[in-house]
Formats: C-alpha cells, structure tokens, sequence
C-alpha cells in the first residue's frame, strides 16, 4: 500500500471522526429538548397519599397531590444531624370517607393548597369533646409570581371530622404561623403575621382569638390604640 494511499485514508478518518463528535452534541440536544417538552406537555394525574386513620373520629383520610406539580412543594429537614432535606408533596384536597356508610366527600371544591391539617380539641368539664380539624390554606397568588406556593398568604380554616362546614378564622392576606387553645376560655389563639406595607411581604406579628363554639374569622387581641399607647410609653 503506497504512502499516499495510507495518508488519504487516514484523512478521511478524521474527517468522519470529526464529523460524528460534532454531530452528538447536537443530537443530545434535540433528545434533551423533546425529553423537556415532553415533560411539558405530560398532564398531571392524581396522586394519593397515605392513608390517614385517627381513633377520634369516624371518617378515613386520603390526601390528594398531583404529578407532574408546576407548583414548588414545602422543603423540610429529614434529618438535621446530616443535613438531608425532603420534599414535600403539595396537598391539593383530602378525601373523607365514612367509616360508618361508606360515603365519601371532598374537603375543597377550589383550587388551592392545604399547607397543614391538624386535629384540635376543645375540654369542658361535664361536656362532650369537640374536635375539630383545623388548615392551613393557600387559595391566592398574594405575591403575584403566577403560582401558589409557600410565600402566598395563609388561611386558617376548620371544619368538622367529617371534612365539612368549612369555616374561615383568620383574616384575607395574612399568614398564619401556629396557635394554642386555652380550654379554659374556649377559644384558640392564634399566630398571623400580616403584609402591613403591600409589599407582598408579611412582616408584622399579630394575634387573633376565634371562639371554638361559634367560629368565624377571629379578633386581634392587640389593638392599634393599645399599641400606640404601648409606643408612646417606650419609643420617642
């Protein structure tokens, strides 16, 4: 085989290496795109979670999130010791089911996000138990970025066991952070803060009192007169 034979060969090698490596980037690309407008396109099917039982109470609970979720769910320590967070799924409805006639209902019949579901308790000597679940509800883009996420406002809502007779305790447009119930004056008194400036930002602490047997958005315990009065004693 003559010299020039084998240098021609060798051409036209790196010509074809050269031109395969320069066509797989853009391959890859195009794979990468149509995986990421797949993604795109998919539709978001139902996803239910564990299945909740209490002794309290005579209904099964089924939280209902969704997959794939444009909406960024809370971040939350697994284990602080090794620094490893987890994910949590947003909870867009819970499911009820009766244990006693296998009837069935839904906790929302809006769009939004239940951030918490908690089951509280009002005592009275010589009364039955009242209980209540008690949410923490986003329902608006206060912040207006396009999604609900964990910035948006925070409603406190309670309902019965059963998931019904919603019923709205805190105000529109604040935050609320966490709570505790006096038994003995009935009520449960709770932690908001409030976007004082439209900022879109809520940045001032307040606190609300609801009355557990006759709930509705709840009063704040600190006026504006009794902080003035409270400001002209320690700030000048």
């Amino acid at each position: 085989m003559s010299f020039y034979h084998l240098l021609r060969k060798s051409i036209v090698s790196i010509i074809l290496a050269t031109v395969c490596f320069s066509c797989n980037p853009r391959v890859n690309r195009q794979r990468g795109q149509s995986q990421v407008n797949a993604q795109q396109n998919l539709q978001p099917s139902l996803v239910y979670g564990d299945l909740i039982v209490k002794k309290e109470t005579d209904y099964l609970m089924v939280p209902v999130s969704i997959f794939p979720d444009i909406n960024q769910g809370e971040q939350g320590w697994l284990n602080k010791s090794s620094r490893i967070y987890e994910n949590r799924k947003n909870i867009y409805n819970i499911i009820f089911y009766s244990k006693k006639d296998a009837s069935t209902n839904v906790l929302l019949d809006k769009k939004a996000i239940i951030k918490s579901f908690d089951l509280i308790e009002k005592k009275a000597i010589g009364k039955p138990i009242k209980r209540f679940w008690l949410y923490r509800i986003i329902e608006n883009d206060t912040n207006i970025d396009g999604t609900l996420n964990y910035q948006d406002a925070t409603i406190g809502y309670l309902s019965d066991l059963s998931g019904r007779n919603l019923v709205q305790i805190t105000p529109d447009n604040t935050q609320l952070n966490s709570w505790k119930i006096v038994q003995s004056t009935g009520a449960i008194f709770l932690e908001i803060t409030r976007d004082t400036d439209n900022d879109k930002k809520f940045d001032r602490k307040s606190y609300i009192r609801v009355n557990l047997d006759n709930p509705t958005i709840g009063k704040e315990i600190i006026s504006n007169q009794l902080e003035d009065k409270i400001k002209s004693y320690i700030v000048k």
